[in-house]
């Protein structure tokens, strides 16, 4: 082999070593900020249609959240029925101090006695689940509630019921699949 050959094998040897070098940096990076930073959670059922609807899958923030009215968040608070899944994708209807009643009737949902301007959900709220009487949100709590309200388990339901705000995984950022911004 002469020199110029050599010297060509080398170049190859460090082309590809860089672009080996590259890639795994890449991985490690996405790795990083996907156990750190984001997390992808899929959506089971149909209780956030039309917003979200079943198999899609969810970006969410990994940081510590604030809970704030109107955010879709995932939680994972434990719950003595197995008929409950593990985590539940929800929108959040009041936060600590607030207190929300229903009109069953209208279908409207109020949160300190101002009626929710809600153009994302599905159909007015008429199914109570095991709501009956207003409801103000303790310290650390959030109320749920699913944009598809009438197929719904959620803050309404004594078996999900208040969400402490450490179950709160993270709010849904974006929706990885299908790709898109959520909504």
């Amino acid at each position: 082999m002469n020199g110029s050959e050599k010297k060509q094998e080398n170049k190859l040897a460090k082309n590809i070593f860089d672009i080996v070098s590259i890639l795994a940096t890449a991985v490690v990076a996405v790795a990083f900020a996907f156990a750190f930073v984001f997390r992808t959670v899929g959506v089971v059922g149909n209780s956030m249609y039309p917003t979200l609807k079943d198999t899609d899958r969810i970006i969410l923030s990994a940081f510590t959240y604030d809970a704030e009215y109107g955010d879709i968040v995932v939680t994972c608070q434990p719950s003595e029925s197995s008929l409950i899944p593990d985590t539940l994708v929800k929108r959040i209807i009041a936060t600590e101090g607030q207190t929300v009643d229903i009109d069953f009737e209208e279908g409207i949902v109020y949160v300190d006695g101002i009626a929710l301007d809600e153009p994302y959900i599905n159909e007015p709220t008429h199914d109570r689940e095991d709501f009956y009487a207003p409801v103000t949100v303790p310290e650390g709590y959030v109320f749920v509630m699913g944009d598809n309200r009438n197929h719904s388990t959620d803050s309404r339901d004594n078996r999900v019921g208040l969400i402490r705000e450490e179950y709160v995984l993270g709010e849904a950022l974006f929706r990885l699949a299908p790709f898109g911004k959520i909504g």
